[in-house]
Formats: structure tokens, sequence, C-alpha cells
């Protein structure tokens, strides 16, 4: 980045301005808001995430008649009910799309990651998380006689923690139907919870060449035909190979099966998976199983640093738009720590970008000054310590 340019714009930046306009196009607004572009409204709303505004109101006043307006690239009227007016009415699909060129993006930069696990096959886990919103507010959204809610379905590549896609429902549908829009990578291992235990689209998967791992239920009916050696000390239990025994189960997955018992010393559980894959190791399987929880990181990780518990509307529009325009965030904020070799994570990077977004110098200069600082910092601390 060329030195004197905002740190606002440099995290803008990540988006190339002709990918943004093909996605505007491919969902154009019915009524165009001459006051605010998506553009606008989407730096704006970028603005909101990146230093935790906390309502339209808040945002106005940060941004209108800032000095700084022109260099950050916003060219409309910034006002409460502009931006009112494009969360309602502004599609948006154009930030899911937008988010999708970010995963894209994201994807190629990790690639070189390791996922923590001695195994060349790409392994994806997929989850969802429930975003609770307030019934009287948010009618639309209805989950329970007295609560409203939305869900984010999310598939994630275990090597960055990086979202492979991402799906936005109401609170009311049920996690596994999200297999449905799953593209299977044939050698790919999709890793799930015990939500997601479907026996007919697990078979789906089989039958595109992919791999899964998944949590057992306990009333599972089945058939032993096989029982393989284990070595307790590690925390395994059994590895059978298996049949499904009722009339169902033998209709929705007419294959055999492999069941893995594993004691898990941490949590004193004993937990129980079904795979597809009989040429990895036991110890592996479980070990996949238990990478599963990078994809809860993911979720807490954008609660707890993004703006997407309390909304600047109350439109389905305007929700859906906050929560895409924050993946966004999310991604773009990856995508600039691997950009430019930043050894810090994210929730960090964050902060520091939230109280310096008007600063005037390269970024990662910016980044590599607080880590000098933070050391610093440390290290007096330890010589304090050691004093005493």
């Amino acid at each position: 980045m060329n030195e004197g340019r905002l740190i606002f714009t440099q995290v803008s930046d990540m988006i190339h301005r002709e990918q943004f306009d093909r996605c505007v196009d491919l969902h154009p607004m019915p009524r165009t808001s001459r006051g605010m572009s998506a553009r606008d409204q989407f730096l704006a709303m970028l603005f909101a995430q990146l230093t935790f505004r906390e309502s339209l109101r808040d945002i106005e006043a940060c941004l209108r008649g800032n000095s700084h307006l022109y260099a950050m690239g916003i060219r409309g009227n910034i006002t409460r009910t502009n931006l009112a007016y494009a969360n309602k009415h502004r599609d948006w699909r154009i930030y899911e799309a937008l988010a999708h060129v970010l995963i894209r993006k994201a994807r190629r930069l990790y690639a070189g990651d390791a996922n923590g696990l001695d195994i060349d096959e790409m392994v994806y886990a997929v989850d969802a998380s429930t975003i609770d919103l307030c019934l009287s507010m948010f009618p639309w959204a209805k989950f329970k006689s007295t609560k409203a809610a939305i869900k984010l379905h999310t598939q994630i590549d275990l090597t960055g923690s990086i979202p492979v896609f991402i799906s936005l429902t109401e609170g009311a549908v049920h996690d596994v139907n999200f297999l449905d829009k799953l593209q299977i990578e044939a050698g790919s291992i999709y890793v799930f919870d015990r939500d997601y235990l479907d026996f007919a689209r697990l078979f789906r998967i089989a039958c595109a060449l992919g791999y899964f791992v998944i949590r057992s239920k306990k009333n599972m009916k089945f058939t032993v035909c096989e029982s393989r050696p284990v070595d307790k000390s590690t925390g395994l239990r059994c590895d059978q190979t298996i049949q499904l025994s009722t009339t169902k189960g033998k209709k929705s997955y007419p294959e055999r099966l492999r069941r893995i018992g594993y004691f898990d010393d941490e949590t004193k559980k004993r937990l129980t998976f079904l795979t597809n894959n009989f040429a990895l190791p036991a110890l592996t399987i479980a070990a996949i199983y238990r990478h599963r929880w990078r994809i809860e990181l993911f979720f807490k990780w954008i609660k707890q640093n993004l703006r997407i518990k309390v909304f600047y509307g109350t439109t389905e529009n305007a929700v859906y738009s906050q929560i895409w325009i924050a993946v966004c965030t999310y991604l773009m904020v990856a995508c600039m720590n691997k950009t430019h070799g930043i050894e810090e994570n994210l929730s960090r990077i964050l902060q520091i970008l939230s109280v310096n977004t008007f600063q005037k110098l390269p970024v990662n200069q910016l980044l590599t000054t607080y880590r000098v600082e933070r050391s610093g910092i440390d290290k007096c601390n330890q010589l304090i310590l050691n004093g005493f």
C-alpha cells in the first residue's frame, strides 16, 4: 500500500472495484437511491463493523461532515435516512455475492497452510449457529412461539479456518437441510455433529466419492460385521464395521459403515463416530472430529468481534445485508493478514484497526509498531516479575 493512504482505504482495497460493480449488476435496485450508491452503503457499513458503531445515528454522527470521506471512497450523503433506506431496499444478495468473491480470494491465500492433520485429503467442518432476535421487532424470523432467530449455516476449510460456503435461513430451518446445498468434492472429508445424522443425505456424500465423519446417536440400531483390535491406551475403545439393521436404515444407507468408539480424557466423555472411510487409522478419524472445534471458534469470533447481534434495521433485507457485510469484514481482515504476512490473530488486528481507522500509514507498519510496543511491555512485565 502507498504511504499516506487511510488505514480504512487499505482494508477496503481488499475487494477490487470491478468485482464489486459486477456483484451490484447481478442484483440491480428497483428504485436507485440518488443520495447513496451501493458502494457508499457498503463502505459506511464496513466502517460501522470496523469501529463497532452502535446505531445508524452513531454512524451518521461519525461520518457526516468528516474530512476523510472522500479519501475513504464515499461520495454520497451519509445520513441515517439514506442508510436506513438502502439497508431496507438494496438487495442483500449483492453482499452475499461479494462475500463469495472474498471467500475464493481467501482460500487461495491460505491454501498453503497446514490443517494440523497429517493427511493429504481436504477436511471441511459443517455446523450452524443461531442468532437470536426479538420476536416483536423481527416477526418475519419466527423461531418459536416466543422467540425469533436466524441461522448461520457454514462450511469451513480447516486450512486457515476460512468459510467455504455460508447460507442464512430462518431459525426454524433444521441444520440437516444444509446438506442438500453441499457441493461434494470427491476425496474430501466432511465433519459433522450428530444434528446432521441423516443416512439418506450421508449416502449421497458417499455416492459422490466424498467421506464423512459424524457423531453417532445412542439409539441407532446396527449389526456388527467385523471388529478390529485397538490400543485402549490411546483413548480408542472400538473399531468396527457395521451394517444398519432397521428397514429404514438399510434403505437409506445400504452399504457398510465404520464405527469408532473413543474416550476423551479431557472431557471424560465417550464419543462414537461413524465414517465411510476405512483407510485412515481409527485415531486419525478421532483427531479429525476433534478439529471440528475450529468452526465453533469461527462462530464465537464473529459474534464477539463483529456487529451481528445488534442490528441497524428490522427488515429481513437489512438484517441479511448487515450479516453478509460482517462476513465480508472478517474475510477482508483475513486476506489482509495473509497478504501482509502479519503475525497477529484476527481479533487483535481488528482491535488495532478500530482505533486507527483514519491513520495515514501502511497497515503492516501500523501493526508492526503495535507488536513491538506490546513485546516491550511484555518484557518489562517479565523483568518486574523476576525482580520479585
